[in-house]
């Protein structure tokens, strides 16, 4: 192989390294994003937790209601009825399009009483994350109800 295939192929290898290492970096990101979202959700601080989504963000919810933005979301939680609940979604999957600034998340979610580690209720979740602000946040998520 010449000098300039030999360079060539290096350069190949080295775009190749450097887009899966962005990726990844952009995944960890998301993961860290979703473990502080179940973190503030456990400890009831929905304030907090509204700073992962955009303004604009969509929620479906388990039983099929739709939110349209952080203010409509909070209302919804603020005047829940019944036991106070937090939810944890454990991703299963995380895939990064770099060129479009979106990525894909989907995963299991369960449902807790407060002061209590045993679900009542979960099911599939999935979520689309934006980059476009230069952090990753929540644009829309829908929760399927699968399991009491």
């Amino acid at each position: 192989m010449n000098w300039v295939g030999t360079t060539i192929f290096s350069l190949i290898g080295i775009l190749i390294i450097s887009i899966s290492f962005g990726q990844d970096l952009d995944v960890a990101q998301i993961l860290a994003q979703r473990e502080a979202s179940n973190q503030a959700l456990r400890n009831f601080d929905e304030k907090l937790n509204s700073t992962f989504s955009t303004e604009d963000a969509f929620i479906t919810t388990g039983a099929g209601t739709l939110l349209a933005g952080k203010a409509e979301l909070m209302e919804y939680i603020q005047n829940a009825k019944g036991p106070k609940m937090y939810w944890i979604r454990t991703p299963d999957e995380v895939i990064v399009n770099p060129k479009t600034l979106l990525a894909w998340e989907t995963g299991i979610w369960k449902g807790y009483l407060e002061d209590s580690d045993e679900a009542v209720v979960g099911g599939k979740y999935s979520a689309q994350w934006t980059k476009a602000s230069g952090t990753w946040l929540i644009h829309s998520q829908l929760f399927v109800t699968l399991e009491n």
